[in-house]
């Protein structure tokens, strides 16, 4: 088996993805739920992970008035 990592789809703009490590056969399809909660996940590559980790800033995004 293979560890994968998955990433959370947020609802909005200004909640962060978790991130998390599952275990797949390399003939898998991507997993689009996580397994246990249900969230809706997408498969990353470490280099996609690493740079969102990189171009985060401490604003969500949103107009300057912010959307929280």
């Amino acid at each position: 088996m293979t560890t994968y990592i998955y990433e959370t789809i947020p609802a909005s703009c200004c909640e962060d993805p978790k991130h998390y490590e599952i275990a797949q056969n390399e003939t898998d399809a991507p997993l689009t739920h996580h397994p246990e909660t249900g969230e809706s996940i997408k498969r990353v590559l470490l280099g996609e992970l690493e740079l969102t980790k990189d171009a985060k800033d401490d604003s969500c995004g949103c107009e300057p008035e912010g959307c929280c």
